[in-house]
């Protein structure tokens, strides 16, 4: 099997779902909560600077949708 990292320079991630909740998003910034209502956790906003960020709290990891614009931030 041919490894494509090595031609591109910035690949674009394929979020694999297991153990750890995958969460797709249109926006690089967003906010988690836990997703518990009260058995969840303080909500956090997070920021994601390159293609994916994981939640300090619960460990979701949140993907940016690679049809995102740039401009898709608030």
């Amino acid at each position: 099997m041919q490894d494509l990292t090595k031609h591109q320079p910035n690949p674009t991630p394929h979020p694999v779902l297991g153990l750890v909740e995958t969460i797709v998003v249109d926006s690089r910034v967003l906010s988690c909560d836990g997703g518990l209502g009260a058995l969840g956790h303080p909500r956090v906003f997070l920021r994601i600077a390159d293609h994916q960020t994981f939640c300090p709290y619960c460990s979701r990891l949140f993907v940016l949708n690679p049809g995102a614009t740039s401009g898709d931030t608030h």
